[in-house]
């Protein structure tokens, strides 16, 4: 054990002796490491922004709007555009065995809002109650919207965060009225903030009313959408039967608005969970591509290391030919320059690893505008980051010390 302690004092007292050189050395480890940290873990950020962003929207999200279908069946060139109906929903609803939830969703961005402190522009949705269950909505006051409040049609309302900024500044809205084109509604729930403050998430804009209420008091203005709603939003039974869930939509809807249900054109939709799916390639492929350039960047300062080991051992000839002329042995001498190299590399990898750990903390306390988070350090880049430093260790600490150990007592001091 002392005869180890010995060796790594010698080992310090040699790197203390060439500062610069050990430090210019070390910046090239410590780099690698902390670009491999920095890279993944910007990676990461995206990809939890990503999923944040869709979080917000709620679990398993699906949305199926109309589309455009032939004019007169058969036909390729005349089309008309056709719209979801609350039949449609109900159909849905009795018939499709991979759908879970499903709300229809009547919205107009036309109406002006009142109240008695002030007047505002924002979206008006109509939504059945189950609609809660399926996107986030989080009541911050009051109540939701219920199965009575749709079939007798009240004229209640939810408010989003910011529209109840803008409504009642600083006021109470829960048991106040609002106005919604000079008609009568009473406020019985507010929502809570969804995403970041000042972000730009629609459903803190938005006031909420019976999907019954606002198909009889604000229904779409389109020509020919008598009945009908804006879109769908549903979820699968479950989450890998995202696809059977859309082909039974199409067939359902298909079959009540005659036309063929594999029609390009005859549908627009988003899937959140296809979606999620696509940006996770993405970013999987971006984390193998920042990780590579990370790794490249970390064998690099090896192999500055390994040089460096290498002159060290061509100053220091004469040094191990003397030693080993007094019985130093050839462990003896592996194992000082093999500390030596080892301990720069990690040495330098503890510092690259504290770097990118403090910058990414001080990060986290900025805030990032859009679907984007601070960087943050990945568990599995981590420890990738330590078998690559252990790999480089061992490899720059060995390869010169075998060439220092090989040495001959005669040849290395015929060097002098």
């Amino acid at each position: 054990m002392q005869v180890l302690v010995d060796i790594l004092r010698q080992s310090l007292r040699t790197l203390w002796a060439h500062k610069l050189r050990s430090v210019l050395t070390m910046f090239g480890i410590a780099w690698g490491v902390g670009s491999l940290l920095l890279l993944v873990g910007l990676g990461e950020g995206f990809r939890s922004g990503n999923r944040r962003e869709l979080a917000s929207l709620g679990e398993d999200i699906m949305f199926l709007f109309g589309g455009r279908i032939p004019a007169v069946e058969g036909s390729l060139t005349a089309v008309r555009r056709y719209y979801l109906t609350y039949g449609d929903y109900l159909a849905v609803k009795a018939e499709a065995r991979f759908v879970r939830k499903i709300s229809p969703v009547l919205n107009r961005e036309d109406i002006r809002a009142s109240s008695d402190f002030a007047n505002a522009n924002g979206q008006v949705f109509g939504v059945v109650p189950v609609y809660n269950q399926i996107r986030t909505i989080p009541l911050k006051l009051g109540r939701w919207l219920n199965e009575q409040d749709d079939e007798e049609r009240r004229r209640v309302a939810i408010v989003g965060n910011e529209m109840l900024k803008t409504m009642f500044p600083g006021r109470p809205a829960v048991g106040s009225t609002i106005l919604l084109n000079g008609i009568r509604f009473d406020v019985v729930g507010v929502l809570a903030q969804i995403g970041k403050e000042g972000g730009n998430n629609g459903t803190n804009i938005r006031v909420f009313v019976p999907l019954s209420t606002m198909m009889e008091l604000f229904p779409l203005k389109e020509k020919n959408s008598a009945g009908a709603v804006s879109y769908f939003n549903y979820q699968p039974r479950i989450r890998d039967e995202h696809d059977l869930a859309k082909q039974e939509m199409h067939r359902i809807i298909a079959r009540r608005h005659g036309f063929d249900p594999k029609s390009k054109d005859a549908f627009e939709e988003w899937d959140t969970i296809e979606n999620e799916k696509t940006v996770g390639k993405i970013f999987n492929a971006m984390d193998w591509f920042l990780g590579g350039v990370g790794l490249v960047t970390l064998s690099l300062g090896a192999i500055g290391i390994i040089n460096i080991m290498l002159v060290s051992v061509a100053e220091r000839t004469s040094e191990i030919g003397l030693r080993k002329a007094l019985g130093a042995t050839n462990r003896n001498i592996l194992t000082q320059f093999f500390l030596e190299g080892t301990f720069l590399t990690v040495l330098s990898g503890a510092i690259g690893l504290g770097c990118a750990a403090g910058l990414m903390w001080g990060l986290s306390h900025i805030t990032i505008p859009g679907p984007f988070d601070t960087p943050k350090i990945v568990p599995a880049s981590a420890a990738t980051a330590i078998l690559a430093l252990f790999i480089a260790g061992t490899v720059a600490g060995l390869y010169p010390a075998k060439k220092a150990a090989d040495l001959t007592p005669v040849e290395a001091l015929r060097q002098e």
